[in-house]
């Protein structure tokens, strides 16, 4: 059974189809924020078969197997990756609605040219043909990004990352850039001490500097910022429950540095109290290189311990956070800005209900240095679907200048995510199109069209200066 991507998927008028395919289609990716693996870039890895590339790693598809009642076994198991590609054939045909069944044939026809319905009846053809063309056609890894037209990835990478794999690439015949992200929350993450005692040991040890004060602990990242800046980074990133703000003393910093570092934990007004002095000192040492910073706020982690104990973490058990976000959020950029120090910024909510606080916060920094300095980032891990890509263009629109917003990236650990920017320009185009329809907005196509490109890519290309 052939599948439902057409030229008319997801754009509803002859208007839509048109802004997309003259507009938005042919613009080169610019995929700024990913989890993508350095080494297999590196390597310009060739996978085995579809399971390999497609679903080890992949929490969503993961969440959705469990959903249908299949074994952990054929999920993250021991069973065989033909089993586990069987298992997900399985699951696919229940996930109607869900936008997993979208992106599963948009995958399989943008990079194997597979227009057929994934279920139980074709999964074994489908697995033996993509197994034949990862093994023996253009389908390494740098071949499936230049199917896509990504011109640039960005990793995300800790401060004690060697970023081999990245001057690796750097000084190969890669055909896009591979830049790393600066994501040093390990460096904060002080609620176990034992934990964070062999982080900070780890970071002294590829540093060379002796991290026996919270200051040193800052000496030792500007050696490791550096390093990455070496390397081409121009972009940090951070995930936080919400933007700490606590008040705190130098004295008071110092002093629950040097207990934690002597192995005692620390309490609850303790630690928040720390982080939000490493937070607001990570932002010092962004606006110093001139870098971009990124916040993405709001995930419950790791919500079921039985399973976390068993698979670990970032294996499909984290969901929405309820965090109060709008006044510590406003009391931290406040601060930087006060000083003029706060950096080029992108904010990313995982939780609907703070579109409009987030889409409003930003607003509050636009200091007309720079077109779209602050940014509310695209529709994020639970609202990167239809609905929540709609409601975020749409509640952007309303609150700021949509024109100037950075798009789209995937987010993804799977070097087949990248029709996930199709997905994005689609509706985006088809939002569009429905306004002059309607009446809403002038019919002057070169207008519309030109700020699609900007939001798919040359806004992006501008602002992060790739």
């Amino acid at each position: 059974m052939k599948t439902f991507i057409n030229d008319g998927f997801l754009l509803r008028t002859d208007l839509a189809q048109s802004l997309y395919n003259n507009y938005a289609k042919t613009q080169p990716i610019i995929d700024y924020h990913s989890h993508l693996i350095p080494e297999q870039i590196a390597g310009n890895k060739r996978f085995e078969n579809i399971t390999q590339v497609w679903l080890y790693g992949d929490h969503y598809k993961w969440r959705a197997m469990r959903a249908n009642g299949i074994n952990e076994k054929f999920i993250t198991g021991n069973g065989t990756d033909k089993e586990k590609f069987l298992a997900w054939a399985q699951t696919v045909p229940n996930a109607l609605r869900n936008p997993l069944y979208h992106w599963t044939h948009l995958e399989l026809l943008r990079y194997f040219g597979i227009d057929e319905v994934l279920n139980p009846e074709s999964a074994e053809r489908i697995y033996n043909q993509t197994a034949d063309m990862l093994q023996n056609g253009d389908y390494r890894v740098w071949d499936l990004l230049k199917k896509m037209n990504v011109e640039t990835v960005c990793t995300t990478d800790d401060p004690t990352d060697s970023l081999e794999y990245h001057l690796q690439i750097k000084n190969s015949d890669c055909p896009f850039k591979v830049l790393p992200t600066w994501r040093p929350d390990k460096a904060s993450l002080a609620g176990d001490a034992k934990a964070y005692n062999a982080y900070l040991d780890k970071l002294s040890e590829v540093s060379g500097v002796d991290i026996n004060s919270f200051d040193n602990l800052f000496v030792a990242l500007d050696k490791r910022i550096d390093h990455f800046a070496s390397a081409g980074c121009k972009l940090a990133d951070f995930g936080l429950d919400y933007l700490y703000a606590e008040d705190y003393t130098e004295k008071e910093i110092n002093e629950i540095f040097s207990k934690v570092r002597s192995g005692k934990e620390l309490n609850k007004l303790e630690l928040l109290k720390f982080q939000s002095a490493a937070l607001y000192r990570f932002a010092l040492q962004v606006a110093k290189k001139g870098w971009v910073q990124q916040f993405h706020a709001g995930p419950v982690r790791n919500n079921n311990t039985r399973l976390l104990t068993s698979l670990g973490p970032d294996t499909g058990f984290d969901s929405i956070g309820d965090f109060s976000q709008a006044q510590q959020m406003s009391k931290f950029l406040n601060k930087l800005d006060s000083s003029n120090q706060l950096a080029k910024t992108i904010l990313y909510n995982i939780n609907p209900a703070d579109n409009e606080v987030f889409a409003t916060m930003i607003g509050n920094f636009q200091d007309g240095t720079v077109p779209g300095k602050m940014q509310w980032g695209s529709a994020w891990w639970f609202l990167d679907q239809k609905d929540g890509i709609e409601k975020q263009i749409n509640c952007l629109s309303n609150h700021g200048l949509l024109s100037r917003f950075v798009g789209m990236l995937t987010d993804s650990r799977s070097f087949l995510s990248y029709p996930r920017h199709e997905y994005f320009r689609r509706i985006l185009c088809n939002i569009f199109a429905n306004d002059v329809v309607n009446n809403e907005l002038p019919n002057d196509v070169e207008l519309i069209g030109n700020i699609i490109s900007n939001i798919c890519y040359h806004n992006a290309k501008n602002y992060f200066q790739f």
